[in-house]
């Protein structure tokens, strides 16, 4: 073999060594700690990783929020929210939404710390839970990774409503809610979808208006 045609055969042999390297499997990959849900190949988390605790806890007491519903019969709902399990952003507790809002109607708000007419709007869906006295549950949903943005904002609005963190969008993509904010969705006391409302509320006689439309229920 002349050495043209060696010097060919080592650089072959090269190349092929460098794809094998390529693509052969490593076990020495850092491992990414999920606390949300796999899109694809990606891990999301739902809340910002310095979102912790103790990071929130001055937010929390200066939010003061209401307790988020629990569990009041037997068994959960088999409806669009079966399943999803998010945390209570006034405590940090677990909620279970399919055994949490069944039995009771409920008007789920979607919004975030950004969103301008969210932060019209929840003041408005904070007065008319208090008229509802307990007969309709009126739960915030913060649709953004920014957990303590959305604490912060929420106690300088004055809104105590119940709220839970879904920074995946887990609820949205359940019940095929549009990419706007804000949004409310209206569940029966089944547990089932009875209508979803991309739009926000500018007063409680407008809310009262769509729950009564949709869940037969007025103020």
């Amino acid at each position: 073999m002349n050495s043209s045609a060696a010097r060919w055969s080592l650089a072959a042999l090269l190349v092929v060594a460098a794809l094998i390297y390529a693509i052969w499997p490593r076990g020495d990959d850092p491992q990414t700690e999920a606390t949300g849900p796999r899109q694809g190949t990606a891990i999301v988390e739902d809340r910002r990783a310095g979102d912790t605790a103790e990071a929130l806890a001055p937010l929390r007491e200066r939010a003061r929020l209401a307790p988020c519903p629990t569990p009041t019969a037997e068994g959960g709902s088999t409806g669009p929210l079966a399943g999803i399990v998010l945390e209570c952003i006034g405590d940090g507790s677990s909620v279970d939404l399919g055994a949490a809002l069944i039995g009771r109607p409920t008007l789920i708000n979607l919004w975030a710390y950004w969103c301008g007419p969210c932060a019209e709007e929840l003041p408005h869906l904070q007065d008319y839970a208090r008229q509802m006295e307990g007969r309709l549950t009126v739960l915030t949903v913060h649709q953004d990774r920014n957990e303590a943005n959305g604490l912060a904002k929420l106690a300088d609005y004055g809104v105590t409503l119940p709220g839970v963190q879904d920074g995946t969008g887990a609820i949205a993509a359940a019940v095929g809610a549009p990419s706007v904010l804000p949004v409310s969705i209206l569940i029966d006391a089944d547990g089932n979808v009875a209508k979803v409302l991309p739009q926000p509320f500018r007063s409680v006689e407008e809310i009262d208006d769509a729950v009564a439309a949709n869940l037969g229920i007025t103020a």
